[in-house]
């Protein structure tokens, strides 16, 4: 009884990761130009200083912003990728607990993300610095699509083993102890 009352109160909660995901990309995208580029060449520069350490190879501050520089643009578009990938997580995995399952969650969730995506990049042109662009939403797209696949391989497997259903057999044996 107490584990029926807490999955039904918690069942709704499953999906505040996803309004979670979704207040961070809109707050992400509602940077300027300049700030928004400032982030993601910060991360740039962290990325190639760790690199260079984990290689053993130091580089100048000079070096170090030649290859931030080199690398800003597939930071910022890895980034596009991996937030959609989290937003579609998070999607996805409550609209399985709720039993969607198959091609029917792919197109809800991704149906839903990628129209979320399309919104972002609307609301991007309304601020300065900013602009629309296709490509990004492309690029979200295989964030999306990547994410859904996660939740239906890792459904599948807890489905067949943590989560499958106790045969007749163990059953009895549990309910005669």
């Amino acid at each position: 009884m107490l584990k029926t009352f807490l999955r039904a109160m918690l069942k709704p909660l499953s999906f505040l990761p996803a309004i979670g995901m979704m207040c961070l990309i809109y707050y992400l995208s509602a940077q300027d130009g300049v700030t928004s580029a400032g982030l993601s060449l910060k991360v740039s520069i962290k990325v190639v200083e760790i690199a260079s350490k984990i290689f053993d190879c130091p580089l100048s501050s000079a070096e170090v912003m030649q290859y931030a520089d080199l690398i800003h643009y597939l930071i910022r578009k890895f980034a596009h990728m991996g937030l959609y990938f989290l937003l579609a997580v998070s999607v996805s995995f409550p609209l399985y607990v709720y039993g969607l399952r198959g091609i029917p969650l792919m197109i809800v969730a991704g149906g839903f993300c990628v129209a979320f995506a399309c919104g972002d990049e609307y609301h991007q042109s309304l601020v300065a610095g900013r602009g629309p662009s296709k490509k990004d939403v492309m690029i979200d797209s295989i964030g999306v699509l990547a994410g859904i696949i996660v939740v239906r391989i890792v459904g599948f497997i807890g489905r067949k083993t943590i989560f499958r259903p106790l045969s007749k057999s163990h059953k009895k044996k549990k309910a005669s102890v």
